[in-house]
């Protein structure tokens, strides 16, 4: 009787509050995993808030600097290649560790997005957007890879959607805060002054997070090898980078792949999301409101893409369900772009589906493949190609869009860029259920 009461909490473990119903059922997790998921998610949460205002109120940030819409290919371009550091950013964390470099992102990125609030010209909030995503990409980056290092192999696939959902989940409270634009004290400018948050619940962040148990292994094997600690060993940025230099000797094939899913999923995906609210607004003459109950309430439905992915991707393998929603994609957002009015929310849905799912096999895919001392870097490696696809995607949706009328046109043809990446899903090995030691020899 003993032994079956001491059994029951762990098949009976109460619901953590801060995952929706509407997410799914929990898989059988250690407390200290939920703890981790829930404060990685936290911290996605207002990183995906920050990139949904760029799409949300660009018209209204455009109006109050005096952007002149022949520019804003080009500034959104500008922003987007922000992130460009974030490699070598990221590949600190196989150096001093993704704990320290996590919380440092952290930091940074909501520092930068409270700045943003106070930008007077179009080049002060270019400049603060581009500071502000490198360390937000370097933390998402990270993130991905603490979940990958922490949650038992039958269920990661499981944590890495769940983290992509609840992240997502930022954007529904920015549409939230977006609907009240127009009556908000100071209009998009308090907006970005929300991004403060996580630098209030630091602490919080400090007591919760812990190094991973693989990376600790990883230094304890180093000291025992007569290496320095994590603390006290060089981290200059070109020794971080010569990191990235031996991961391509030595998974060519693999990296080179990933590259160019993150690069083409990213290049047609941005180019498709940035304009839907000047999109909705200019050409089918949305409110504000309106779009702001799309986003909330079709997001809603639309990042469950994550956990299925996610839970799919465990059972029937990554590749197929990347291949499957990467292929799908470019026919919702064609319908989104050249149908109907009354298609436009449910086409929305879709197309957020599909991204949502292919994003959670794309990073899964860039953190498993990759051993325990190369692991950061590869994450940002990912994030490097996923920000070029992005800068690409948005310069080429800027030449296309010179003459009025021509936005859907460019942002259908460009979402066949992930035809391409679903294709070259099914070149990667399946990760499905197996130890990152199985996969990657370390």
């Amino acid at each position: 009787m003993e032994a079956l009461e001491g059994a029951l909490p762990a098949t009976r473990r109460r619901r953590p509050p801060w995952i929706p119903p509407f997410l799914g059922p929990v898989p059988d997790l250690e407390p200290a995993e939920l703890r981790t998921l829930g404060l990685v998610s936290l911290a996605l949460y207002f990183e995906q808030y920050d990139f949904s205002m760029l799409t949300s109120a660009w018209a209204h940030i455009t109006a109050s600097l005096g952007i002149p819409e022949s520019q804003f290919g080009t500034d959104l371009m500008m922003i987007r290649l922000g992130a460009l550091p974030a490699l070598g950013i990221a590949a600190f964390a196989d150096r001093i560790g993704r704990r320290r470099l996590f919380l440092v992102s952290l930091v940074a990125s909501s520092v930068g997005t409270l700045l943003t609030a106070f930008s007077r010209t179009p080049f002060q909030f270019v400049a603060l957007q581009m500071a502000t995503r490198a360390f937000m990409t370097a933390g998402t980056a990270v993130a991905f890879v603490i979940l990958t290092e922490e949650v038992p192999a039958q269920h990661r696939g499981w944590a890495i959607g769940m983290l992509g959902a609840l992240g997502s989940c930022g954007i529904g409270f920015g549409a939230a805060l977006f609907a009240a634009v127009d009556v908000l004290p100071f209009g998009w400018r308090t907006l970005y002054g929300v991004g403060v948050i996580p630098l209030l619940l630091l602490p919080r962040f400090r007591r919760g997070v812990r190094e991973t148990a693989r990376f600790e292994r990883m230094e304890a094997a180093r000291r025992g090898e007569g290496a320095l600690p994590a603390r006290r060993r060089g981290t200059s940025l070109t020794a971080a980078l010569a990191t990235a230099v031996h991961l391509a000797r030595e998974h060519p094939r693999r990296l080179a792949i990933v590259a160019g899913v993150a690069f083409l999923s990213t290049a047609g995906a941005v180019s498709v999301f940035q304009f839907t609210s000047f999109f909705t607004r200019t050409v089918h003459g949305w409110a504000p409101w309106q779009y702001s109950v799309m986003v909330f309430v079709g997001g809603g439905i639309g990042i469950i893409g994550n956990i299925v992915a996610g839970r799919m991707g465990d059972r029937f393998g990554r590749r197929l369900i990347g291949a499957v929603t990467m292929g799908a994609f470019p026919v919702f957002a064609a319908v989104f772009y050249n149908g109907p009015g009354w298609s436009l929310a449910p086409s929305w849905i879709a197309f957020v589906f599909c991204v949502s799912a292919s994003n959670t096999v794309q990073r899964a895919f860039a953190s498993e493949l990759f051993p325990t001392a190369k692991r950061g870097t590869a994450s940002g490696v990912n994030a490097l190609c996923e920000t070029l696809g992005a800068a690409s995607g948005l310069g080429l949706l800027a030449l296309g869009t010179q003459a009025p009328g021509n936005v859907a046109r460019m942002t259908t043809l460009l979402s066949l860029s992930l035809v391409a990446s679903g294709l070259l899903v099914v070149l990667l090995p399946e990760t499905r259920q197996r130890e990152l030691e199985a996969i990657s020899g370390a």
